[in-house]
């Protein structure tokens, strides 16, 4: 008799403990989950560009993202022209990716032909023109 219930106490004792388990490994997900959620939803929100330098010299602006993979969406390509009243002076043009004829809501970039890249900052004239673009 002793023995029975020795094994039903040490077989509930297993059982909470792996019950136990269980819920704290349920709680730790839900955590991740809602803390991943919360952050992309303020990254989203910030609507900071970023400025992408490619080895091909191609420049994107864009919202960057780099989980899971690099891409950008919101995207513009950067276009330097030469002024047409003085040959020493550049223009610069923004152009939509969504106005291009394949129209992409996001493109993925090769790391590896990545140069650089960064945030641009508020005052930039990249920043002005995506404000009055806006």
């Amino acid at each position: 008799m002793d023995e029975e219930n020795n094994k039903l106490k040490n077989m509930s004792k297993s059982k909470l403990f792996i019950g136990l388990v269980v819920l704290i490994l349920l709680v730790l997900v839900l955590v991740l989950v809602l803390g991943y959620m919360v952050f992309v939803k303020n990254n989203q929100s910030q609507k900071s560009y970023s400025v992408v330098y490619l080895a091909s010299g191609e420049v994107y602006v864009g919202q960057l993202s780099l989980f899971p993979k690099m891409s950008l969406s919101d995207a513009y390509i950067l276009q330097v022209t030469q002024d047409p009243k003085d040959a020493t002076k550049n223009n610069f043009r923004l152009i939509p990716l969504k106005d291009a004829l394949w129209s992409p809501d996001k493109i993925y970039l090769n790391r590896d032909q990545v140069m650089f890249y960064g945030k641009a900052s508020e005052g930039s004239k990249i920043a002005e023109t995506l404000k009055q673009v806006k």
